[in-house]
């Protein structure tokens, strides 16, 4: 529709002949041959909206429950009694997550947005005292909206006991001993986000 336009101004301008004309072209065109004292403009105008919009979730959730006893030891009601030990109780809890989210807009934004330009225009062959103007705009409009969203849940329930350990009611008691109780958790979360 717009090519129709110019064609119809500019047959316009031919038919004035030698009054005063104005052709327009409201994208990138060629405009000749007209007569004195016109008037010839062509207009060409470029505009890119691009919209960019990312929503980053993550989440991590991590229970851990442990329990653990060691068992009880005795050395009861002997003439010599020998030694009571009991065992060690442990308890170990280990994790390690990495997440890893990029985003990257699409060539085909980058390329909207950075390589446009306003369109080309030819005028030629016109008539003395015409006023000849050739206008090229572009414009460029990028918006990019980012939403991150990240949690991290970490519940961690240990008990841990060592066992009882008992010499009593010998003659010659050895010792009694408990082992060791020991807890040990590691939690180690990472989150990398680029946009």
């Amino acid at each position: 529709m717009k090519q129709l336009v110019i064609r119809a101004a500019a047959a316009t301008v031919l038919g004035l002949g030698l009054t005063t004309g104005v052709a327009a072209a409201q994208s990138g065109g060629s405009i000749s041959n007209t007569g004195t004292d016109s008037k010839n403009i062509i207009k060409s105008g470029v505009v890119t909206h691009s919209h960019v919009q990312n929503k980053n979730k993550l989440g991590a959730s991590y229970s851990n429950e442990q329990e653990s006893s060691s068992g009880q030891a005795g050395v009861y009601h002997n003439t010599t009694g020998g030694n009571a030990t009991s065992g060690s109780s442990t308890n170990t809890s280990s994790l390690s997550l990495n997440a890893s989210v990029t985003n990257t807009p699409s060539s085909t934004t980058t390329t909207s947005t950075s390589g446009t330009s306003g369109g080309t225009g030819s005028i030629n062959t016109t008539g003395t005292s015409s006023v000849n103007v050739v206008n090229s705009s572009s414009k460029n409009d990028m918006t990019v909206k980012n939403t991150n969203d990240l949690s991290v849940m970490v519940s961690n329930d240990q008990q841990t006991s060592s066992g009882k350990a008992t010499v009593a009611g010998n003659t010659t008691g050895g010792s009694a001993t408990t082992g060791d109780a020991t807890n040990t958790s590691t939690t180690s979360v990472t989150f990398d986000v680029s946009n």
